[in-house]
């Protein structure tokens, strides 16, 4: 990526893409929901960076299906973007859920990334519509300093487990900064936070594909 666009990044209600996404039905989907596009070809790995300096990987069916190739590609992400808050969006279809957990343990669990599941590049293109128009509606000059703990991608990460609502997930990650730090604690420590309920949740959730994904 550009020294410049690391520096500078897209204004408010912008995005930057990846040239090769031009003609997709992603990009019609985020300017049809009043996202503005602007092309680089200095991204590298990345495919999207959104102006709260959040960058996007995209894995799609296809890369999935093919092999191994695109955990290459992970790997060239978390080393070139760690700068930055790492999202990585997967495909998850009929043709490749067999495949989805071990994709998931290797995302999350070896590489400490954030994982979000969608269903094609139309339900891509509307959650990062949904990002970036969140994003720019939020004052610019109050930038936060705790809440960078609470960023919009990992919040949305834990809130998809089952019984985490937002109030929940604000505390979770008031204590555990990231998905890595969720994943590695124990269910004693989570109930001190949630109740050990809810604790037992989380845990499960983090952990029910260590055992068949590898």
């Amino acid at each position: 990526m550009g020294t410049n666009l690391l520096i500078a990044g897209p204004p408010y209600g912008h995005v930057f893409s990846s040239e090769k996404w031009r003609i997709s039905s992603l990009i019609e989907g985020l300017k049809g929901g009043g996202v503005k596009i602007l092309f680089e070809n200095e991204l590298g790995v990345v495919d999207f960076y959104l102006s709260n300096k959040s960058t996007i990987l995209y894995v799609s069916e296809c890369d999935i299906i093919a092999g191994n190739s695109y955990k290459r590609k992970l790997v060239r992400y978390r080393n070139t973007s760690n700068s930055f808050q790492e999202l990585v969006l997967v495909e998850k279809t009929k043709l490749s859920e067999q495949y989805f957990p071990a994709v998931q343990k290797f995302v999350v669990f070896d590489l400490g990334l954030s994982l979000l599941p969608v269903s094609g590049q139309t339900g891509a293109s509307q959650l990062i519509t949904h990002m970036v128009l969140r994003e720019s509606q939020e004052n610019p000059f109050r930038r936060r300093s705790e809440c960078c703990l609470l960023d919009p991608l990992v919040m949305g990460v834990v809130q998809k487990v089952p019984g985490v609502g937002r109030v929940r997930a604000q505390a979770l990650l008031q204590n555990f900064s990231s998905i890595q730090q969720l994943c590695n604690a124990t269910p004693a420590e989570l109930a001190l936070i949630v109740g050990k309920a809810c604790a037992q949740r989380i845990h499960s959730f983090f952990h029910r594909h260590t055992a068949t994904g590898s």
